[in-house]
């Protein structure tokens, strides 16, 4: 699918393609609509393992 020009600066959800006027509306949307999606494919923190190395 191509989207026409004036189209491209909109944020879009990347979960039902709809589009948004700014970034705000978009996380709002996500966090109301898609809130167990994103509940569910939570990453753990990520953590250094025992014996890693840190080089400064």
């Amino acid at each position: 699918m191509v989207l026409p020009l004036v189209d491209e600066h909109k944020p879009k959800c990347y979960l039902c393609h709809e589009g948004f006027e700014n970034i705000e509306k978009l996380r709002e949307h996500q966090n109301s609509k898609h809130a167990d999606f994103f509940k569910d494919n939570e990453q753990p923190s990520r953590e250094p393992a025992e014996g890693d190395v840190t080089v400064f």
